[in-house]
């Protein structure tokens, strides 16, 4: 599976760690946790970490653009964390489809990511 899953127990914090290209059945799998997550936590704070990450198929990149405009106003932010530029790129193009803060930061320095989505 392309996308894991991982809860900060008591906390509104999501891990989500990408891999390989995203197909379709990566969001289908993934769909069902995160919407019950939105429902235990009302908004969502994600740590979006790419490791080895090669963007999405066609199928999957639909599904993620379903995905962020329909949870357009449950996210409070968004901390990207890789290592190539063109991920980095991402957290400029993601801005107009989310009304959460959006960061980016390099893979060293994710315990500052993981900070950063905790401050109040």
């Amino acid at each position: 599976m392309s996308i894991h899953l991982t809860e900060q127990r008591a906390s509104n914090i999501l891990v989500l760690r990408l891999s390989g290209k995203l197909a379709r059945m990566d969001y289908l799998r993934f769909a069902p946790e995160f919407e019950r997550h939105l429902r235990d936590h009302g908004k969502v704070r994600v740590l979006l970490e790419m490791i080895d990450f090669h963007g999405w198929e066609t199928g999957g990149l639909w599904e993620d653009l379903k995905a962020d405009l329909h949870h357009f106003t449950h996210l409070e932010r968004i901390a990207l964390v890789g290592d190539q530029r063109w991920e980095r790129a991402m957290s400029l193009f993601c801005q107009p489809y989310t009304r959460a803060r959006v960061r980016y930061f390099d893979r060293k320095d994710i315990n500052r990511a993981r900070a950063w989505l905790e401050e109040e």
